[in-house]
C-alpha cells in the first residue's frame, strides 16, 4: 500500500494495515449499498402529481438481517483488533530482551534518554539527546514516555505507533524497527502553538552503526560534551 501509506518499516505495520485494509473494505461496501439505497428510495417513492403518501411498517425480517449483519461484523473486528492491540499496547506484551529508552516531551521538542555503559536506563551513566531518535534494526525497544506539561503524542507513520505521553503517567510504548533509514517523529496530539515544530528525527541503523553511535554519545559526555543536538 505504498501509494496511500508510508512504507512499513515495523514489525506492526503489516497487522495494522491489514486491519486498516479491512475495515476501510467493510465500510466502503455498507456506504455503497446505503447509498444505492438511499437513492433508489428517492426516486422510487418521490411525490407524484394524483399519488398521496402512506405509511408501511416494511419487513421485520429485513430489519433484523440488516441490523444483525453490522453487529456480527462489528464484534468479529472488535475480537480480532483487541488481538492486536494486546500485542501491541499491552505492558506485558513488551519483549524481555527490549531495549529501554526514555523520551522526555515538552512544549515544544522532544528529549531523548539513552542508557550508557552500563546498559541501564535510569543510572548516572545516563546521557540525553534532544530531537533525535536513534534505535537499532531488527531488535525491540521500550519507549518510556513521559509529558512535562500538556498531554503529547509520539508518532512514526512508517511504524505504525502512535501512544499519548500523559503528565503524571509512566507509559511503555515498545516496537520494532524493520527497515534501517531516517524517518520523523511527530507530535500527533494538539499541544500548543508551537505544536507544528515539534517533531525529532529518527535514525534506524544496524546493530553495528548503533552500537559506535552509543560508544561516541558516551564518550563525549564523559568529556563533558554531552550528547548530540
Amino acid at each position: 500500500m505504498r501509494w496511500w501509506l508510508p512504507d512499513a518499516g515495523s514489525t506492526f505495520a503489516g497487522p495494522i494495515d491489514t486491519m486498516f485494509l479491512a475495515i476501510l473494505i467493510l465500510t466502503g461496501i455498507a456506504l455503497v449499498l446505503v447509498e444505492v439505497g438511499v437513492v433508489t428510495f428517492v426516486i422510487r417513492y418521490r411525490a407524484r402529481p394524483g399519488r398521496k403518501a402512506f405509511y408501511t411498517h416494511g419487513s421485520t425480517r429485513a430489519e433484523v438481517i440488516w441490523t444483525a449483519i453490522p453487529a456480527v461484523t462489528m464484534v468479529a473486528l472488535g475480537l480480532v483488533s483487541n488481538h492486536y492491540w494486546v500485542l501491541i499496547k499491552d505492558k506485558k506484551s513488551v519483549p524481555p530482551n527490549a531495549y529501554h529508552i526514555g523520551v522526555h516531551a515538552k512544549q515544544f521538542e522532544w528529549q531523548i534518554t539513552y542508557p550508557g555503559p552500563d546498559g541501564k536506563l535510569g543510572t548516572s551513566d545516563d546521557f540525553t539527546v534532544r530531537n533525535q531518535l536513534h534505535v537499532p534494526v531488527n531488535e525491540p525497544v521500550a519507549a518510556e514516555l513521559s509529558s512535562e506539561d500538556v498531554i503529547h503524542s509520539f508518532f512514526v507513520p512508517e511504524w505504525r505507533l502512535k501512544q499519548d505521553a500523559v503528565p503524571g503517567m509512566h507509559i511503555i510504548a515498545w516496537f520494532q524497527a524493520t527497515k534501517t533509514g531516517e524517518f520523523e517523529l511527530g507530535c500527533a496530539e494538539l499541544c500548543g502553538m508551537g505544536h507544528y515544530k515539534m517533531r525529532a528525527r529518527v535514525f534506524v541503523h544496524t546493530p553495528e552503526e548503533f552500537k559506535a553511535w552509543l560508544t561516541q554519545q558516551a564518550a563525549a559526555q564523559g568529556a563533558g560534551g554531552g550528547g548530540s543536538e
